[in-house]
């Protein structure tokens, strides 16, 4: 069986990734605003977030589809589009 996804731009990429690349990106009050949970607004952490986002597949499918809004914003933004 082939696991192979050559379409998927999530795939090879962890969530731990996911996590810390729109923390460092958006910060945590700005992540809170754009995603409304929690654990993204307090007591904010890596951890405390990967737990709830590995239970709830609705969290996991709005913080993935924000990594993917903001992987297109970075490379237009290195296009200077």
């Amino acid at each position: 069986m082939s696991a192979e996804q050559p379409r998927n731009p999530l795939h090879g990429i962890t969530l731990e990734r996911v996590v810390n690349e729109l923390e460092a990106h958006y910060g945590w009050e700005e992540l809170g605003h754009l995603v409304n949970i929690r654990c993204f607004q307090e007591n904010p952490s890596v951890s405390s977030s990967l737990k709830f986002l590995r239970r709830t597949p609705w969290a996991r499918e709005k913080v993935e589809s924000l990594y993917l809004f903001m992987l297109r914003e970075k490379a237009r933004a290195a296009r200077g589009v």
